[in-house]
């Protein structure tokens, strides 16, 4: 079986690419959905927050995900000590997800497949591009958000620039490429 890794920047289309491929009967896992899964379920996990952040950041057993975010925003090690409870988890849980797969090809969709170090669990990882403006204007519909909130993300995260150099294959998602051509060349590659 060949594991692929789909990252890219906010409002790049992984979710589209990531939807198409399950499409294909590949089938695809979501990092971000499975991590808000975990962190509402696993015990040790909702352990290992309450007691780095704060036994109050579980309201009535849910996550005050607002609060979380205000309190490691600004803060780069607490922002590592949360990833270094939560990155391993999600690794672990992707792995046994795709133990029990028939498929010959599955999909992990994650923004941050390199910060995480998902990567290394991974046969080829494709980065979703596409220009800033295009994102801008996505993630404004889309979120709702003022274009000053939507770049204030992008700058939280990884350049496009070092995404790009660290994968194996390049979609670009610019409304005016076709994607389902690209996704076809990335398969018959990996097949």
């Amino acid at each position: 079986m060949k594991r692929i890794g789909i990252t890219g920047g906010i409002g790049s289309g992984k979710s589209i690419i990531s939807e198409v491929l399950t499409c294909m009967g590949i089938p695809t896992y979501n990092a971000d959905n499975a991590s808000k899964q975990l962190i509402s379920t696993r015990k040790e996990l909702i352990t290992a927050l309450k007691k780095t952040l704060g036994s109050d950041i579980y309201v009535n057993g849910i996550l005050d995900k607002k609060r979380m975010a205000q309190l490691i925003f600004n803060d780069k090690e607490l922002l590592a000590k949360v990833n270094r409870i939560i990155h391993p988890a999600v690794m672990e849980d992707f792995r046994t997800w795709s133990e029990v797969q028939k498929a010959p090809i599955v999909a992990c969709e994650t923004a941050i497949l390199f910060e995480s170090g998902m990567d290394q669990l991974m046969d080829a990882c494709i980065t979703v591009t596409a220009p800033i403006e295009i994102r801008t204007e996505r993630c404004i519909r889309r979120d709702n958000a003022s274009e000053e909130q939507i770049r204030a993300r992008m700058n939280n995260q990884m350049s496009e620039e070092e995404r790009i150099k660290r994968a194996d294959h390049i979609i670009t998602n610019d409304g005016k490429e076709a994607i389902i051509p690209q996704i076809r060349e990335i398969i018959k590659a990996l097949s």
